[in-house]
């Protein structure tokens, strides 16, 4: 994972968002209503960077549509050789959610593998309890398959760990930074998995 110092984002974002290099295409419109294309080039749940064909003012507010993300807004805080700099305006819950999409974004090459069996979905309950070595611990879903789900976790448990998250069987089959891979021993019934599934 390549976490870089922050070059975009007011002071509280540099203090509390760690900021990544991440490519992530979108859109942008300025305050005239004009709208260009653009890519990120680093991004933490407090601010981003954008490579931009066209330069907003300092202080004007930008609203921006990134792929993976959807819409997001702030003001400009200074301009880059590329483009441009934004301190983020969030909810704690949206905050929470790009967070969690950044993790997944940097980790997608390791998760490659269970993409590739079955469609992942992001259940609307995400916190669950984990159960390992009769310890409970509580972990929150970035997304889910029908044979396993991907975890933000502080925890370090090693692969092939048996585990139970939420009440179903599983084990650690990789870890990442800030959390863990795990798979189930018994898939999840096609006709319970949506948005609704509880594990």
């Amino acid at each position: 994972m390549n976490w870089t110092s922050p070059s975009a984002g007011e002071p509280d974002d540099r203090r509390n968002y760690h900021r990544v290099s991440v490519s992530i295409a979108g859109r942008y419109m300025l305050e005239d209503k004009r709208e260009f294309p653009c890519r990120t080039t680093d991004m933490s749940a407090g601010g981003v960077s954008l490579a931009a064909p066209v330069r907003g003012a300092i202080g004007e507010r930008i609203i921006v549509y990134l792929d993976y993300i959807g819409r997001v807004e702030g003001n400009i805080i200074h301009h880059t050789p590329f483009g441009f700099a934004i301190a983020l305006t969030l909810t704690g819950n949206k905050r929470e959610r790009i967070a969690d999409q950044l993790t997944w974004l940097l980790n997608r090459d390791s998760l490659r593998e269970e993409d590739r069996r079955h469609e992942r979905i992001v259940p609307i309950l995400r916190h669950c309890i984990l159960l390992v070595n009769g310890e409970e611990h509580i972990v929150k879903l970035i997304d889910v398959s029908i044979s396993g789900a991907a975890i933000t976790t502080e925890l370090k448990i090693p692969n092939d760990t048996k585990i139970i998250l939420g009440a179903t069987p599983s084990r650690v089959v990789r870890t990442f930074e800030n959390g863990m891979a795990v798979e189930f021993e018994t898939p999840i019934p096609i006709e319970e998995f949506d948005e609704n599934l509880r594990l």
